[in-house]
């Protein structure tokens, strides 16, 4: 069973920055791809930004040259560093992972990351 367990949400003013975790309960040195994705109020989720095993990572327009995504293997956990939050980066954050392409996608259960003055 794989689980992911995820952290370092919270309130921020706009323009600060926080730093997601995801540990994963297993290694993660195999994996297909790992990434984040936020769902705000009245919204479907959509993809913030992964990684996959080659080191090749893909950003939401949205959030390119602000969010940062990095993975350690070795303390099997990804990593979203968020900086110039805005108010419209507000929403729950969810990490996810796949092993193969046509895998099970496993999700953890949610960060609240809320972006207000």
């Amino acid at each position: 069973q794989v689980q992911l367990v995820e952290s370092g949400g919270g309130l921020v003013q706009p323009g600060g920055s926080l730093r997601l975790s995801c540990a994963a309960s297993i290694s993660i040195f195999s994996i297909y791809t790992m990434g984040w994705y936020r769902q705000a109020p009245g919204k479907q989720r959509e993809l913030v930004a992964n990684s996959s095993s080659g080191g090749d990572t893909n950003y939401a327009d949205s959030v390119k040259g602000r969010f940062t995504i990095s993975r350690d293997s070795a303390k099997k956990t990804s990593y979203l560093q968020m900086n110039s939050l805005k108010p419209e980066d507000t929403a729950v954050y969810y990490c996810n992972l796949k092993f193969t392409p046509r895998g099970n996608t496993y999700w953890g259960q949610g960060t609240q990351v809320t972006v207000s003055s």
